[in-house]
């Protein structure tokens, strides 16, 4: 008797039939940049069809996303003003804030994920306070608890620290639970790597830090032991959901969590990857759809449940479009 593999692979309704991993609309988080401002809707050079969008022009892209069938938003806040100690960010009026109101009003079953770090509100562009030229952890943990409940306040669902403070997610848990959020989601970037990919995002959220770099606390490329205790950390101090980031250059670590917690994992399709992705498309060198449709796959192959992608729109078209078959 030969074994033959191939009588998986016949036509398009037997590869389907066998399929191991499915990607759905409900497994996408779209970030959103909303900046100070009136009638602002300003392009992201190196992440075509990205833009910063003040709160008046916000419905926008918000009826977009709802139009295609998207779930859930992660805001990023830009103010019209930073200073050394990011009071913008835990501003009760502040832009993420009335977004976050905002949002609510206009769209009540939309999940709204907010960011929680320094670095878009400082002066300095660093995700904690400074002494010199040395990041400050335990000094900025009550500022990021007060920037949650600020956000919670507002109306978010979710809650994302992504500064890497140490103990962080423990401080914002018990600060949120004393305000009467018990159940406001944290979802906490557990793994986050100091890495290249971020770059084009920096210019989106005007978050590069003006002295230094981020390795002091942001996690080194080349560890995985270390992103273990990382997450491993984080659920013990109360988050709901892990997340890695950046996605593509890290499965491995992605899988390896799936394997070792059955928490839920989010990744974060960054920046640099989304651009890559349209550089190359722009040129003619890729089939854009069936290598976005292949990356996401892998991330959900890999063990994640939550996706954050700049493609998110385009992604749920394409999901409606294929109508259950293979969307690449």
């Amino acid at each position: 008797m030969k074994k033959r593999m191939r009588r998986l692979r016949v036509n398009a309704q037997m590869r389907n039939l066998v399929r191991e991993t499915y990607l759905n609309k409900s497994d996408l988080v779209y970030p959103v940049f909303v900046i100070e401002g009136e009638n602002i809707k300003n392009p992201v050079d190196s992440m075509p069809g990205i833009y910063q969008y003040s709160i008046d022009r916000l419905g926008e892209e918000i009826d977009r996303v709802l139009s295609v069938g998207i779930e859930a938003v992660l805001l990023f806040g830009i103010p019209a003003k930073k200073d050394e100690r990011a009071s913008g960010a835990y501003d009760r009026d502040g832009v993420t804030q009335r977004a976050i109101r905002f949002l609510k009003e206009k769209a009540p079953r939309l999940l709204v994920a907010a960011d929680v770090c320094l670095c878009e509100y400082t002066s300095h562009g660093h995700c904690g306070l400074i002494c010199g030229e040395e990041i400050l952890n335990d000094e900025t943990l009550p500022l990021l608890a007060e920037m949650a409940v600020s956000l919670a306040d507002a109306g978010a669902d979710i809650i994302a620290p992504s500064d890497m403070m140490d103990g962080r997610v423990a401080y914002i848990r018990e600060a949120l639970d004393q305000a009467g959020h018990q159940n406001t989601m944290i979802m906490a970037y557990s793994a986050k790597f100091a890495s290249g990919y971020y770059s084009p995002f920096r210019e989106a959220a005007q978050s590069a830090p003006q002295f230094g770099d981020r390795k002091t606390y942001q996690m080194d490329p080349a560890n995985r032991r270390e992103a273990i205790r990382e997450w491993k950390e984080d659920i013990e101090e109360g988050a709901d959901v892990i997340m890695i980031k950046p996605a593509l250059a890290y499965l491995d670590i992605v899988r390896e969590a799936a394997d070792r917690t059955d928490y839920p994992i989010a990744v974060y399709n960054v920046s640099g990857e989304y651009a890559m992705v349209k550089a190359a498309a722009a040129q003619g060198f890729i089939d854009e759809k069936r290598i976005v449709m292949e990356n996401m796959t892998a991330m959900k192959r890999a063990g994640a449940k939550i996706i954050i992608t700049y493609h998110a729109p385009d992604v749920a078209k394409w999901l409606t479009e294929a109508d259950g078959d293979t969307p690449f």
